[in-house]
């Protein structure tokens, strides 16, 4: 998909659940374009870092071995530790090169998901991750009241051509529902705003069941944190909670993960879902959740799109606010390719 704003969004983003790495654990990634190395060192904690060892060139996510706190180039031995300094040359032990640094990108694992920030300078967080179990104080608060959501509640499509905005303008679409997702009821943009890094709004389903054009059957509060995931909480008879989120690799595909957190059975204490609530979970919300991906893989960006009324101001509006995240421009993003 063709944009005019650059694929090196700022922000945080979803790169995978916490259970991928076990402790010792090396995985090669590429995100915005660049190659990382991730793993998790021997007290448990997970890094990332450029994927190319400063010596020759190796690639440490493939064949990178865990050492202590740092990783170990599988070429040369060098080991490079989670800030991306050089700790360790095996023929001259005593003697690191304090001149060369990896690029680190930091990480948070929140509720068994797994968030990198990415600006393209390096630049440190412009804003803490957001907690989905935070977010919306006005309902159930305790993570322990829900099943665990990896891995029978979790999916990722790989190379998918969307740009994380194009993900984010599914929010104030309401037509497409019936379209995409054969839905028998347009739900309806409650409220809508824009606060710094987040896009906040509140999505209705009317309750066909009622006579009152205000009775809704089910609300969605969604927050977006940047364009790199929206956290939402369900208001009706499931009360679940979902992050929905969308990495780019490079200038043309993302990566996208999408994870439900679905409340325990009065009395359960284990965090493993019973096979009946698996089964409903994956027939009502796993099995629907890429049909978007369909329209995605050949839609054109439309920049000046003849909206309907009932969606056009806060269409815009979204898309205004989206602007904050590009610190650069495609142009020099080609440039410096």
């Amino acid at each position: 998909m063709k944009v005019p704003f650059t694929w090196k969004v700022t922000g945080w983003f979803m790169i995978g659940w916490s259970a991928e790495y076990e402790v010792g654990h090396v995985k090669a990634l590429k995100y915005f374009g660049e190659d990382l190395a991730a793993y998790r060192d021997e007290n448990g904690d997970l890094h990332v870092l450029e994927a190319h060892c400063k010596h020759l060139g190796a690639h440490i996510g493939h064949g990178g071995t865990v050492v202590g706190d740092c990783i170990e180039c599988p070429f040369h031995g060098w080991r490079w530790g989670p800030k991306g300094d050089n700790t360790y040359i095996p023929y001259q032990p005593d003697r690191p090169n304090r001149g060369l640094k990896l690029r680190s990108y930091p990480v948070q694992e929140q509720y068994g998901c797994i968030f990198m920030w990415y600006q393209p300078e390096g630049k440190e967080p412009q804003w803490e991750l957001p907690d989905i179990f935070h977010k919306f104080p006005q309902f159930e608060t305790d993570p322990n009241a829900y099943y665990r959501p990896y891995p029978e509640f979790s999916s990722r499509a790989d190379a998918i051509p969307v740009h994380p905005q194009i993900v984010a303008e599914n929010a104030p679409d309401s037509s497409h529902f019936r379209y995409v997702h054969k839905a028998t009821v347009t739900p309806i943009c409650l409220h809508w705003e824009g606060v710094d890094e987040e896009w906040r709004f509140l999505t209705g389903w009317p309750d066909v069941r009622s006579d009152d054009p205000d009775a809704m059957a089910l609300r969605i509060h969604s927050h977006y944190s940047g364009l790199g995931f929206a956290m939402s909480a369900f208001e009706g008879a499931s009360n679940h909670r979902l992050i929905f989120a969308c990495t780019p690799v490079d200038d043309e595909v993302s990566d996208m993960f999408y994870s439900i957190w679905w409340p325990k059975e009065p009395g359960e204490t284990s965090d493993i879902p019973p096979e009946h609530v698996r089964t409903k979970v994956e027939r009502q919300y796993l099995k629907t959740v890429w049909e978007d991906c369909d329209i995605w893989r050949y839609q054109k960006y439309v920049e000046h799109p003849p909206l309907a009324k009932v969606d056009a101001k806060h269409y815009m509006a979204l898309r205004k606010w989206a602007t904050r995240f590009y610190d650069v421009p495609p142009a020099e993003v080609t440039a410096h390719a």
